[in-house]
């Protein structure tokens, strides 16, 4: 019961500050919509219920988010802006090993390298991830995941394992 209760406190939370409101009837309704989608997803999102109460991988999450939509995003924007203007690409299919053992670890790190401009998982197999990328520096799968994806990969570790 402890799992869906945090579960929808979080989807409410979610909720109001999505909608921006704080109205009675808004927060009725998104307590309602919160429990009717928390209660049942819990038990599939939520393997371990400790873990929603440890507030160092909230501020993981903050951090990286923050650092993600305005650092690394950037320089990834610049960097292919950069290659549309000077025409040079170098495009490849790489393999990079992922060590993140839990599927949202492993989500997080998959959902940031494809939303990164010039890098997209077109696989994921056997702990491998295969990665389209934009200027193949390397070929070898430790250093194109040092390239690619390794800052992704620690905050998984701090904010899912």
């Amino acid at each position: 019961m402890f799992r869906e209760v945090l579960v929808t406190l979080w989807l409410l939370l979610f909720y109001i500050v999505y909608t921006g409101s704080t109205t009675p009837y808004d927060i009725a309704t998104g307590l309602a919509v919160a429990a009717l989608v928390g209660v049942p997803a819990s038990r599939v999102l939520v393997s371990d219920e400790r873990k929603l109460l440890e507030v160092k991988r909230y501020i993981h999450l903050f951090y990286y988010a923050l650092k993600y939509m305005t650092v690394i995003e950037f320089k990834a924007h610049m960097d292919v802006v950069k290659r549309v203007f000077t025409t040079r690409l170098n495009p490849g299919i790489v393999k990079i090993p992922v060590y993140a053992k839990s599927r949202y670890g492993r989500l997080l790190i998959a959902v940031s390298i494809t939303n990164t401009p010039g890098t997209v998982v077109v696989d994921e197999r056997d702990g491998w991830f295969y990665v389209n990328w934009i200027d193949v520096a390397s070929t070898k799968p430790e250093e194109a995941r040092l390239a690619i994806s390794a800052e992704f990969e620690d905050y998984a570790f701090k904010i899912f394992e």
